[in-house]
């Protein structure tokens, strides 16, 4: 990859429907050489033509090939895919109206999709610069023709220098090879080549035997990334993707908040005063391997059992450290970066809940915690929890999430040595013997309790059950079945997914 870098200046600039500020990559003078971009990424127009440039804007969003998607330039005259000279240019009267009408003709592709526009000067004309990067969910179609009773939707393609229908087997490759681009492969517009530390490459080049450590101390540094898959490929536009922020970014949590681990525990009970909040963040390896040095230091404890039929003692452990290792890598793994949710560990007096919230199937986030050895993969963890609780004698675990797979908890109960001392404790005061793995009971009446909850949704419609939970002291199935009970009564109902929708208080 080419290492240049281009004078700010030349950045055409934008802002549109609230998004965040941005600016187009090159600049016009570039793309008029073709020395940076190459020729098929370039579609040069005269004047804007809202049935044929729709079509390149849905073709290059498309991106079949992963070029990089395309640019389209407005008020240039072209022949056989080259500028003709001199420049007509775009009138400056007309500058407004076009972006408008852009942007209006933008919204018939489905799914959504809004490129990025800039206007330049260049030569003393004015021109419109439409960068149509490759889209996060592909593939899109765009009507066959701009009338009004049309109906006919294509996913066109590109094809060397020009926007043509699929074939059939063109179609079927769209919707194989480009159908959502996972989270953690996608570029970030928001950060800079600058956010990626050069330790922490080495200190994982150096960890995994990588080839690339030799090359990382004397090699260019966008080539590394590069190597490394973690930057984009376009050479007019360097950026990181998520996973290199992810993982190589002293703070992620810039660009992804809520990317943390928090280790709650409640030495007296959920409903008790005493509190111990420990957070973990940085690159998610690093927290990884923090949570889990607390946890095996202040969490894991062991005792000495003696049998009745044995003469040797046994040491025994509060929790297996095995099992919680495995059980929080797999929330690690397994968690969705673009939801605002961080991973809670909830430790109480006689469970262990890890809770987080599931996302799409990553490629290279997996890949990069496997080298490091901080999990087997996909789907492989849960052998190896019941293995190491049934070695230490431990009751099973539970395992909970919904229908849409929103959140997963995964509930590991203590030895039931360590709970002998407590109720031992509580008969010699004359206290009832509480049975094992429960909860406080609610301070408050059912009814009442509805209510502080309904309220509560009514001020924060987008609160989360987790939130709920910490609200109210409540375990998820407590607060699960309140809501159930308000949706039954019609007092709120929900509106989107449980994910990302919302609540909605009946009057």
């Amino acid at each position: 990859m080419p290492n240049w870098k281009m004078d700010p200046g030349e950045l055409l600039k934008f802002t549109f429907e609230g998004s965040d500020y941005m600016a187009i990559p090159t600049s016009i003078k570039t793309l008029l050489s073709g020395d940076v971009v190459e020729w098929a990424r370039i579609e040069f127009k005269e004047t804007w033509d809202a049935a044929a440039s729709l079509k390149s804007i849905c073709a290059f969003a498309n991106d079949l090939d992963n070029w990089g998607g395309g640019y389209i330039v407005i008020g240039v005259q072209e022949d056989n895919g080259r500028p003709v000279f001199p420049l007509k240019g775009v009138q400056k009267d007309k500058l407004d109206s076009y972006q408008k009408n852009i942007f209006a003709k933008c919204k018939l592709l489905r799914p959504a999709y809004t490129p990025i526009i800039g206007i330049e000067t260049y030569q003393d004309k004015h021109f419109i610069v439409i960068w149509c990067p490759g889209g996060d969910n592909r593939p899109y179609s765009s009507p066959k023709t701009m009338e009004k009773d049309n109906k006919e939707r294509i996913h066109y393609i590109r094809k060397a220098s020009n926007t043509v229908e699929p074939s059939d087997d063109e179609e079927k490759d769209l919707f194989n090879l480009a159908n959502r681009v996972p989270f953690d492969d996608r570029v970030n517009h928001q950060a800079e080549l600058e956010d990626l530390n050069i330790t922490l490459i080495q200190n994982y080049l150096k960890e995994i035997g990588s080839s690339l450590y030799e090359k990382s101390k004397l090699g260019d540094f966008t080539e590394l990334c590069s190597d490394m898959n973690i930057i984009s490929t376009l050479p007019e536009y360097v950026k990181p993707k998520n996973v290199g922020l992810m993982f190589f970014c002293m703070e992620p949590d810039k660009f992804f908040p809520c990317t943390q681990i928090d280790i709650v525990q409640f030495p007296d009970g959920l409903g008790g005063d005493n509190i111990i909040e420990n957070t973990f963040k940085g690159p998610i390896h690093q927290q990884l391997r923090e949570a889990l040095q607390f946890i095996k230091n202040s969490i894991v404890t062991k005792k000495i059992v003696k049998s009745a039929d044995k003469a040797e003692a046994d040491w025994v452990y509060n929790y297996p450290y095995a099992a919680l290792e495995e059980a929080l890598a797999n929330a690690v793994y397994h968690r969705g970066y673009d939801i605002r949710e961080l991973i809670e560990v909830r430790v109480e007096k006689d469970m262990i809940e890890i809770v987080s919230f599931p996302g799409t199937d990553r490629l290279v986030t997996g890949d990069i915690l496997k080298e490091l050895h901080l999990t087997e993969g996909r789907n492989t963890g849960f052998g190896k929890i019941l293995r190491a609780l049934e070695v230490n004698g431990s009751p099973k675990p539970e395992f909970e999430t919904d229908e849409d797979h929103s959140y997963f908890i995964s509930r590991l109960f203590v030895h039931e040595a360590f709970l002998k001392d407590e109720d031992s404790e509580r008969n010699q005061k004359g206290a009832e013997k509480e049975p094992k793995r429960s909860r406080k009971k609610e301070p408050k009446k059912g009814a009442e309790r509805k209510l502080d909850i309904l309220q509560k949704l009514e001020e924060n419609p987008e609160i989360t059950q987790v939130k709920l939970m910490e609200a109210f002291d409540l375990s998820r199935k407590q607060i699960q079945k309140i809501i159930k009970d308000l949706r039954e009564e019609g007092l709120v109902e929900r509106q989107g997914s449980n994910r990302n929708g919302r609540w909605v208080v009946k009057k």
